[in-house]
C-alpha cells in the first residue's frame, strides 16, 4: 500500500498546531495556578500582620489547597494553629509533612521540631519527649535537649534531668553544675521524706564536693546534720557560709545558732554572725544573734537594744514589732489589738519575693512554684528589698 504524502504533509502542521495548542494550555494552567497560590499567600501574611488570625488561616488554607506540594505554607499553618492553642489541628499539619517522602532533611528535621513544640504546649509531655528524642543529632539537638530538661523538672524526674543537664554541659551549651547540685538537693528532700536520712546525707555530700561554693547543698546539710543530733558538724558545715559572707548565709542563720547552743559554740557563732551583720545588715541574722544573746537577763537587755540600733541604720516595721514586743512586760503587755494589727502589718513584709515573676510565699524558694526559675528568689524579707 503506497502512502500518500499529499495527507502526510497535511497532518504534519496539523499534528504540531494542536501539540501547541495543548502545551500553550497546560502553560496557561500552570501560570494560574502560580498565580493563585501565591496571590493567597500574600493575602494571609496581610491579615496576619493586621492580626486577623482567622481570615489569614482562611487564606493560608486556600494556598495549600492550590499547591498542596509546598512547605513553607504548612509549618506557617502549624505555628498559626499553635500560637492560636489549636493543637490538634497543628499536630495534623506538622504529621502531614513528616508522611511526606519529598521533604527534604532540613524540612523534616524543622517538622519534627514543630510537632514537639505542639505536644509541649499542648501539655502532653510523654509525647514531646518522644519527639523531642528523635531530635538527637539534629540542628534542633540542643533546643531539644533544653525542652526536655524543662519536662524532667516539671515532673521531678531529677535523675534524667540531671543526665539531660550533664549532656547539656558537655557539648559546650552552658555550666550547668549549680542546676545538678540543685536536682541533688531535690534528691536529698525526696529521701528525707521517705525516712532515709542516711541517704539524704550522702547525696548531700556528694553535692556539696561536686559545688563547694553552692549555698543551698551546704544549708540542707547543715540543717540535716542538726536534726541527726550532729550539731558540731552542723555548725562548721553552716559557718562557712558566714566566713565567706555569702549572700545566702541569712537564710542559715537560725540553723546556725541552733547548732552553736547545742554544742556550746554560742561565742564563735556570735562572732560570726555580728560580722556578717556588720557587713550586711538583716533581721533574719539579726535574730540568730538576739537569739543567741536572750538566754541571760544582761543579754535580754542587750538583744533588745539591737533592735533600736537596727532602726537607726534601716526603718524596719518588722523590727519595730520586735523591740514594742520586747518592750512590753507581763505586767503591762501590748493591748491585743495593737498585737493583732502589727502582725498583720508585717505579715506581707515577712514574705520572700521572685525576682523573675513577682510570685511571693512564706518561705525561700530555690525554684519558683510560679515561673519555674532556679536562684530567682533573693535571699531576704520583701521588707529588705
Amino acid at each position: 500500500m503506497e502512502l500518500d504524502l499529499t495527507w502526510i504533509l497535511l497532518g504534519l502542521p496539523a499534528a504540531f498546531a494542536l501539540g501547541w495548542i495543548a502545551s500553550r494550555l497546560d502553560l496557561r494552567q500552570m501560570r494560574i495556578a502560580n498565580r493563585q497560590a501565591p496571590r493567597a499567600y500574600f493575602k494571609g501574611l496581610n491579615y496576619l500582620l493586621n492580626e486577623q488570625q482567622d481570615k489569614a488561616i482562611d487564606a493560608f488554607i486556600e494556598a495549600v489547597q492550590n499547591d498542596p506540594d509546598t512547605s513553607e505554607l504548612h509549618f506557617a499553618l502549624g505555628n498559626l494553629f499553635r500560637r492560636r492553642g489549636e493543637y490538634d489541628r497543628a499536630v495534623r499539619v506538622h504529621e502531614h509533612l513528616l508522611s511526606r517522602a519529598d521533604l527534604s532533611g532540613a524540612d523534616r528535621q524543622r517538622a519534627q521540631h514543630g510537632l514537639a513544640l505542639d505536644f509541649l504546649k499542648a501539655g502532653l509531655l510523654d509525647r514531646a519527649e518522644e519527639a523531642l528524642r528523635k531530635l538527637e543529632g539534629t540542628s534542633y539537638e540542643g533546643q531539644a535537649r533544653l525542652a526536655r530538661l524543662a519536662i524532667y523538672e516539671r515532673s521531678r524526674e531529677w535523675p534524667e534531668a540531671a543526665r539531660v543537664a550533664r549532656l547539656l554541659e558537655n557539648s559546650g551549651e552552658a555550666n550547668f553544675a549549680i542546676r545538678m547540685a540543685h536536682y541533688q538537693c531535690e534528691q536529698a528532700r525526696e529521701a528525707v521524706q521517705q525516712g532515709d536520712a542516711v541517704q539524704a546525707l550522702k547525696i548531700l555530700t556528694a553535692a556539696l564536693e561536686a559545688t563547694p561554693d553552692a549555698a543551698r547543698p551546704r544549708i540542707l546539710l547543715g540543717q540535716l546534720q542538726l536534726s541527726q543530733g550532729q550539731a558540731e558538724q552542723a555548725f562548721e558545715t553552716l559557718s562557712a557560709l558566714f566566713a565567706r559572707s555569702d549572700l545566702a548565709a541569712p537564710l542559715a542563720a537560725a540553723s546556725l545558732a541552733k547548732a552553736a547552743q547545742a554544742a556550746a559554740l554560742s561565742k564563735p557563732a556570735m562572732q560570726l554572725l555580728e560580722t556578717h551583720y556588720a557587713k550586711q545588715p538583716c533581721i533574719d541574722v539579726l535574730e540568730a544573734i538576739t537569739a543567741l544573746e536572750s538566754h541571760t537577763p544582761e543579754g535580754a537587755a542587750a538583744s533588745h537594744q539591737r533592735y533600736l540600733v537596727h532602726l537607726e541604720k534601716q526603718a524596719s516595721l518588722m523590727a519595730a514589732t520586735r523591740w514594742l514586743t520586747d518592750e512590753s512586760s507581763e505586767a503591762h503587755p501590748l493591748p491585743a489589738p495593737v498585737q493583732k494589727a502589727l502582725e498583720q502589718a508585717i505579715r506581707p513584709l515577712a514574705r520572700y519575693r521572685c525576682a523573675a515573676c513577682g510570685f511571693e510565699a512564706k518561705e525561700h524558694f530555690w525554684h519558683c512554684p510560679g515561673c519555674q526559675a532556679w536562684d530567682s528568689y533573693p535571699p531576704r524579707r520583701i521588707e529588705e528589698l
